[in-house]
């Protein structure tokens, strides 16, 4: 559910940030969240909902998370704990969804890589893992091509981030057009026809957190991500940190093979595909995701 903007600005921006407690825990879990008072940070016209969990900024390596247009910040509920005791990790609603609220009008997609870069300024983050997942890979992607001093890794989970290509073009309009079934069984496509036969209570769960959003049509998520832009091959030539496609090879949305395109783009950039799993293998197979996502941490 959106919050309005009145009541946003009735928060303020400059509320003062709790101290940081190591030993606040939630039961089992990792330490609780960094900031329990009104975790706004301002943007252009608006503000943006985040939570921080794990050390407190600037003393613990960062990673910041990207949700799709099916999730908000609740979507990373299987990653937080697994990486929150060695790394400062972000969590954040995108501007029109979850609590953060686009102004009547704004800008949507095109301000996301502005929208994180201010975050990142708020919470006195220089230097980030980017961790996207599909809506979120325009964000990320965009934002490394944009400040990439302040990206120490870029993980794109079932997104090619809008990277264009006649090829890449071609590849993902026969996906759109053809879902394989999906939607015509009345399946969500972002969770999966495997999610919703074989983990019903998962897929139950991922449609939940979808409907905290502001319900929209297909097109009007591509109208999105047009705003948030579409570079082309060219612009990715020169970026200079590791960067990994994850990509469920049931994925319906954005298959695999655009993003085996992106990936040959982009020096050194590698793929990994997860079997058996749609598009949000983060939500579908964590276990698998976690431990591509610690490897992927682990190399120089």
């Amino acid at each position: 559910m959106a919050v309005s903007p009145s009541i946003l600005a009735s928060a303020g921006a400059d509320i003062p940030i709790l101290p940081h407690r190591r030993d606040r825990r939630c039961r089992g879990g990792p330490p609780g969240p960094y900031n329990r008072v009104m975790p706004f940070a301002p943007v252009k016209e608006s503000q943006l909902y985040y939570e921080v969990y794990g050390p407190a900024p600037g003393t613990a390596p960062a990673i910041v998370f990207a949700h799709g247009a099916g999730g908000n910040h609740l979507s990373w509920w299987q990653q937080v704990p697994r990486f929150a005791e060695r790394y400062t990790c972000v969590v954040f609603d995108h501007r029109g969804y979850g609590r953060s609220a686009d102004a009547p009008g704004g800008p949507g997609g095109a301000a996301y890589v502005e929208d994180l870069r201010a975050l990142l300024d708020h919470l006195g983050i220089e230097r980030a893992t980017l961790v996207a997942q599909s809506m979120g890979g325009w964000t990320c992607l965009g934002f490394a091509l944009a400040h990439p001093r302040r990206v120490d890794r870029l993980l794109m989970c079932d997104t090619h981030g809008g990277l264009a290509s006649e090829e890449i073009d071609a590849r993902w309009r026969e996906a759109l057009r053809a879902p394989r079934g999906a939607v015509a069984d009345g399946v969500h496509p972002a969770a999966g026809a495997r999610m919703y036969r074989e983990q019903p209570e998962l897929y139950f769960l991922y449609a939940e957190i979808d409907r905290l959003n502001p319900e929209r049509t297909r097109a009007e998520i591509m109208a999105i991500l047009r705003a948030a832009g579409s570079p082309p091959l060219a612009a990715v030539a020169e970026l200079a940190m590791p960067v990994l496609f994850i990509g469920g090879e049931e994925d319906v949305v954005i298959p695999p093979e655009v993003l085996d395109l992106a990936a040959a783009a982009i020096p050194e950039a590698r793929v990994e595909r997860v079997p058996e799993t749609g598009h949000s293998v983060y939500f579908e197979r964590p276990a698998a995701f976690n431990a591509i996502l610690d490897r992927f941490l682990a190399t120089g």
